[in-house]
């Protein structure tokens, strides 16, 4: 059913569709599974999936709340049980792994035959957030921001405490006129995964972390994609016409088969920003604890660096002694921490 009010509606998307092959040895270490990352919980009771929705639904209603996996995620238990949690209409199975690209249109052409009114905020999966209630108050100023100047997608850029080569980063350009009382900047450029020598460089010219994090218009976003990535868009219109339809499994299936891998921030963001560098703006985010949970050093740091390090060694323990051969968890802590 579309919701025909003229007022913009908030949604959310978060992206659970990855793989998360570089954690499959320190997740199978951890609880001896092949599960992907974000079905797992590192420590404690909630898995990382879990953890972004809990933040997500501080904005956002559950029912407006969609997720993207893989239909292969279906075969682990703990994937079907946290899924099988969300209102039916809101998860969005894709048939193959395309990258983030196709990963954020498939979830938003289901909300926007939905809500084609709609503002939409961009949560990652594998996110480490400690202070998690200031940080969804930058997400709630992005989204009076949007409100404000639908024609903008705005990002959450955090101020990097080291260079990081693994993550992207933003260089801002200065405050927005009209809404430097709020701490927005233009943007500048963008940079995928730089080489250490840059990404020190261009943390030392005050470059933000990329969270991915990010709110906009899906008309706006939407009509950009036309714009900078054609192929892309065509290949997600047969997909909009087919939603709700006895045709949308198979349609999906074969507009993935001949759909090409595409990476959001590489393809789409980067164009974005040499293109159209108005559109864009990011805010910066202080006072936050932030990793993007890609890797098992990035893990083991934050969990030292949180004094939770102890309570892994306990649940590494327990989990690997049902399992022939065992676990040096402190090799693991000495390899990943070095």
């Amino acid at each position: 059913m579309t919701h025909d009010a003229q007022a913009p509606v908030r949604c959310g998307l978060v992206l659970a569709g990855g793989e998360g092959k570089r954690l499959k040895r320190f997740i199978y270490q951890l609880r001896a599974s092949q599960v992907p990352k974000q079905y797992i919980n590192v420590i404690g009771t909630r898995s990382m999936l879990e953890h972004t929705f809990d933040r997500a639904e501080r904005l956002i209603p559950r029912e407006r709340l969609f997720t993207v996996a893989s239909r292969d995620h279906l075969q682990y238990h703990e994937a079907r049980r946290q899924l099988s949690n969300r209102p039916i209409h809101t998860v969005a199975l894709q048939p193959l792994n395309r990258e983030t690209g196709p990963g954020v249109l498939l979830p938003l052409m289901h909300i926007y035959k939905r809500y084609p009114q709609s503002i939409v905020a961009v949560f990652p999966s594998d996110h480490f957030i400690l202070e998690e209630e200031r940080f969804m108050a930058h997400v709630e100023l992005a989204f009076r921001v949007v409100q404000q100047d639908p024609s903008r997608i705005v990002l959450l850029g955090i101020k990097p405490n080291q260079p990081e080569a693994e993550y992207g980063y933003i260089l801002p350009n200065g405050k927005l006129s009209g809404l430097a009382s709020l701490d927005v900047h233009g943007v500048e450029s963008f940079i995928e995964k730089p080489q250490a020598q840059t990404a020190t460089e261009f943390a030392a010219r005050g470059a933000l972390w990329n969270s991915m994090v990010m709110v906009f218009e899906t008309k706006t976003l939407l009509s950009l994609v036309r714009v900078v990535a054609p192929a892309l868009h065509r290949s997600f219109q047969p997909i909009y016409r087919a939603i709700g339809t006895s045709a949308e499994t198979v349609v999906v299936e074969d507009c993935y088969r001949d759909m090409k891998q595409s990476n959001f921030s590489k393809e789409l963001l980067e164009a974005l920003a040499v293109q159209h560098r108005p559109r864009l703006a990011v805010i910066p985010v202080n006072g936050v604890l932030w990793s993007d949970w890609g890797s098992a050093p990035r893990i083991m740091k934050i969990l030292q660096e949180t004094g939770s390090i102890k309570r892994l060694h306990r649940t590494m323990d327990n989990a690997t002694a049902d399992h022939e051969g065992g676990f040096d968890v402190m090799q693991l802590s000495n390899e990943s921490l070095a």
